[in-house]
């Protein structure tokens, strides 16, 4: 370890400043998971006043996931070369003028330019951003109780992000959703000195070019074939096309890695059977969630006539439903439970929030009592659980210089999924309508039961990913990872998955 490295985590003046760095990597952490969803309910406004065609619409939002995605693990090497805290500050300086730049756009070109830019600073950010608490907090009881804050911010975030969206389009204007970052960006750039510091490791003219531009393309192959998938069909040539070319491309990246003398991701990060498992659980668990959130979205509006802002508030429950996941029921367990009986709890406790919303009917009375309370409840804590003890395995046996491109992979695992979870959920229910509609006609009420139809039949695809995806992680084979961590002084200790 560096000197500097060593006064960072060992000097009693700087590890009294450990606590400080949770609040504004929450807040960075916060702010990112915003940007995913914040916009969405204030893309109508956007369109209508910038002119903007329905063909076109969607880049506002697949701008980002792009950017985002497919830079992901780029970032994260990049990030480690630099340094995680000043990653961590030109992260949040390039979100905040990205953001001002958007909020101000006069035509659609910048403001889908703009969305693009806060994809890429945030591929920046976030692995930098988990990187820092994860070396910050080595105590295995202090770094429970901080991955569960933190965790709760970034599965909290996708619902507030709703509500914020909702709110700030009705009451003040769609360009606030972007102007809110600006006050947020300053907030964690003013505690940046708060964090402890880090020394660069490596070199810019090191990095494997071969591999950055393999996996730069085929993520965003892969995300945008997702996002096409529903407009177009599964079975649209260009979505065969980007599908069958980013796993060609993927594969071609997994063969570079395994000869490139600085890979751009050292395949024992992903081969690790403790971290495989978080990875694997965080996949199963973002391709099912983000299809709830689509369908609280759309099911409140379409179906009982709730506003935007209404549809977000309803949510609230399902993001208090995540910090109690994470900050009480993850944080407590945190060492007295084995981590393969949370993931299996957590995966296991969404599934069953997304059975209840099967059994809706078009004619179901007192609906938000009775199914989306406690499906929202449900799948809040499971959500909020999984995340605060996968965000904990994903870092296991991480030496410094590696722990920016684990963050990377763990960030870019649940972009695949999201994307990946979105695009299926509507694919499924706007297909399973359309043939409901087809054998049932087109009257009011065989739409509105052809919709419910749609929908249900989607959640029961979900239901069934959680229900698989808790049998694989329950039957990882209780062992511990014997492989040493390159730099064990930094390194989160290994654990075992499932004792």
């Amino acid at each position: 370890m560096t000197d500097i490295q060593q006064e960072a985590f060992e000097s009693p003046a700087q590890s009294n400043k450990r606590w400080w760095t949770l609040p504004v990597i929450s807040l960075a952490t916060l702010m990112i998971v915003l940007d995913a969803t914040i916009v969405n309910i204030a893309l109508p406004s956007a369109q209508q006043d910038l002119g903007m065609s329905d063909a076109n619409r969607h880049w506002v939002i697949t701008a980002y996931a792009l950017a985002f995605g497919g830079l992901l693990l780029v970032g994260g090497r990049v990030c480690g070369v630099l340094g995680h805290r000043r990653s961590f500050a030109i992260g949040l300086l390039g979100f905040a003028v990205a953001s001002t730049v958007g909020g101000l756009a006069e035509n659609v070109g910048t403001l889908v330019g703009a969305r693009a830019a806060q994809g890429l600073f945030a591929a920046l950010l976030a692995p930098a951003a988990l990187s820092l608490l994860t070396l910050t907090f080595t105590d295995a009881v202090e770094r429970g109780k901080a991955f569960g804050v933190f965790a709760a911010v970034g599965a909290g975030g996708a619902a507030l992000g709703v509500v914020a969206g909702g709110l700030l389009t009705e009451y003040a204007d769609w360009r606030w959703c972007l102007y809110i970052n600006i006050p947020m960006c300053l907030i964690a750039l003013a505690g940046v000195p708060l964090i402890l510091r880090d020394e660069p490791s490596g070199s810019l003219r090191t990095i494997d070019v071969p591999g950055v531009l393999l996996s730069t393309t085929g993520l965003v192959a892969m995300v945008y074939a997702f996002t096409q998938a529903e407009p177009r069909g599964w079975d649209d040539p260009l979505v065969l096309l980007l599908l069958f070319g980013g796993i060609v491309l993927l594969a071609l990246f997994v063969g570079v890695q395994t000869k490139s003398k600085n890979a751009l991701m050292p395949l024992h990060i992903v081969l690790h059977k403790v971290r495989g498992a978080a990875f694997v659980s965080v996949w199963v668990m973002f391709v099912s969630i983000y299809g709830f959130y689509l369908f609280m979205s759309y099911y409140s509006q379409t179906i009982l006539g709730y506003s935007p802002v209404k549809t977000g508030m309803s949510l609230l429950v399902n993001a208090v439903s995540t910090i109690i996941g994470s900050m009480l029921i993850a944080a407590n367990l945190h060492n007295r439970v084995a981590p393969r009986v949370l993931i299996v709890f957590s995966l296991l406790s969404a599934a069953a929030g997304l059975l209840i919303l099967t059994q809706l009917e078009a004619d179901s009375s007192h609906v938000f009592m009775a199914y989306l309370v406690p499906a929202q409840i449900l799948t809040g804590i499971g959500l909020g659980c999984l995340l605060a003890v996968a965000t904990n395995l994903a870092m296991v046996d991480v030496g410094w210089h590696e722990a920016g491109i684990a963050s990377a992979a763990y960030n870019a695992v649940q972009q695949v999924g999201a994307a990946l979870g979105t695009a299926l959920f509507n694919s499924i229910q706007t297909s399973v309508t359309s043939s409901y509609l087809d054998d049932h006609g087109n009257g009011k009420a065989a739409v509105k039961s052809g919709i419910v139809h749609g929908y249900s039949v989607a959640l029961w695809v979900a239901f069934g990913v959680l229900a698989v995806g808790a049998l694989a992680v329950g039957s990882i084979s209780r062992g511990r990872r014997t492989a040493p961590s390159p730099q064990p002084e930094t390194a989160v200790p290994s654990v075992e998955v499932g004792s």
